[in-house]
């Protein structure tokens, strides 16, 4: 089974919805970021794909990471994903640009059992967020 290696953010609300993105011709949503370029740490990666995705502009320092990650990809069968996840609430104004089809708040409460949502969400980022939010 191929490997597949992405940066991603999870931007949080203060209401603790979730921002997921859906790439054109596909059906799964998914936190928005993308694959590295050579020689890009994964900050670096999420950060120039969500501006070239949504058009945001977030710094590095901005960034928390929440965890490296691995499941089974959405989009691409037979394929595993490796994912770089960083969390930030900034807030943010995101433009559906470049190869995304559409964009979405969630609660991760919803997402959890949303099979559009991609497995990265559904069984390792939205529960983790759940686990923080049951015992605050």
């Amino acid at each position: 089974m191929g490997v597949i290696t992405v940066s991603a953010i999870c931007f949080e609300r203060a209401d603790g919805t979730v921002l997921t993105v859906r790439k054109r011709g596909t059906d799964r949503w998914m936190l928005p970021g993308g694959k590295p370029e050579g020689g890009e740490s994964a900050a670096e990666c999420a950060v120039r794909e969500v501006h070239e995705e949504l058009g945001v502009e977030i710094a590095i320092s901005a960034l928390e990471p929440m965890g490296e990650f691995e499941t089974v990809a959405a989009n691409e069968a037979g394929f595993a994903l490796r994912a770089s996840v960083f969390r930030t609430r900034v807030e943010i104004a995101p433009r559906v640009q470049a190869e995304i089809e559409a964009a979405r708040w969630i609660d991760p409460a919803v997402g959890i059992d949303d099979e559009a949502e991609a497995p990265l969400n559904r069984e390792l980022v939205f529960p983790l967020l759940l686990g923080e939010r049951s015992r605050s």
